[in-house]
């Protein structure tokens, strides 16, 4: 059977705005798949997919799974090079806005986070993760709430990645409570939460409701150290992110979370706090 067209129209917004790598990545698989005599659909056989799902990850349509390009790197004999754009394709699924933060996060020495209203994304279950991506407003598509939610676990690396990342979370009480999606959701994500809280190089605390005026009213944040032992910050609303370099400004951060840290239930009553609410399910 022979390819879909290779030729291309005129290219329509929706095509201008494919990330880049997405196209690269295809534009490598096509070479080593005919480097390797194959059609579409004899290599989307030979990894479990279908002619149309090669088709659109050549294309840049669609981006390639870890697990896509696990197979194709077998049966293609690619060497390691399309494992060595994997990153980048996942990294191009997030919004926009977060992507430049997403190139620091994957390499800091330490990353702290103050989240007062939703549990954040490092420590989000996939179902939990679905359901914040199914209620945005302007509604996503579904590809567009898969992309994002593949592109949030993937994230997650950090957690256990090799050297270990120093790691706080303070959540909090009113994100641990407020529903999102279904009982079962919650259920599964607060005994997540207590899974993570065990790894040692991370921390998981809680701010209880109605500790009146902290230095977390003004909203969330995170503070990193850089492998170059640089300090940044980042802070986000409404699809909007910051990358905060200036060193002033950054040690303000440092101030207030240091605050909050002291002000949060201490670990091991956050856990416990985390296991009443899961009981009360």
């Amino acid at each position: 059977m022979r390819d879909t067209r290779n030729g291309r129209a005129a290219k329509t917004k929706e095509d201008s705005e494919l990330p880049g790598v997405w196209v690269a990545y295809g534009t490598l698989l096509q070479h080593l798949r005919r480097r390797a005599e194959l059609n579409q659909q004899t290599l989307g056989e030979a990894i479990g997919y279908s002619l149309e799902q090669v088709a659109s990850v050549e294309q840049g349509r669609r981006p390639a799974k870890e697990a896509f390009t696990v197979a194709a790197e077998r049966v293609l004999a690619a060497g390691g090079v399309l494992e060595v754009l994997q990153g980048e394709v996942d990294r191009a699924k997030l919004p926009r806005f977060f992507r430049n933060f997403a190139l620091i996060e994957a390499e800091v020495l330490s990353r702290f986070s103050y989240d007062p209203l939703l549990v954040p994304g490092l420590l989000q279950t996939e179902a939990y993760a679905r359901a914040v991506f199914g209620g945005h407003c302007p509604p996503f598509s579904e590809d567009i709430i898969d992309q994002h939610t593949e592109a949030r676990l993937s994230r997650q690396k950090l957690l256990t990645r090799d050297p270990l990342a120093e790691l706080s979370f303070i959540i909090g009480e009113e994100a641990l409570r407020d529903p999102v999606g279904c009982s079962e959701v919650m259920r599964t994500q607060w005994q997540h939460l207590l899974n993570v809280g065990t790894l040692r190089n991370v921390e998981v605390q809680v701010m209880p409701a109605g500790q009146g005026f902290h230095p977390g009213k003004n909203g969330p944040f995170v503070t990193v150290q850089t492998k170059e032992l640089r300090h940044l910050g980042y802070f986000e609303s409404q699809g909007v992110g910051c990358v905060v370099g200036d060193q002033a400004e950054v040690s303000s951060f440092g101030l207030r979370y240091g605050k909050l840290r002291s002000q949060a239930l201490n670990v091991e009553a956050s856990a416990r706090l985390i296991e009443r609410l899961a009981g009360e399910t």
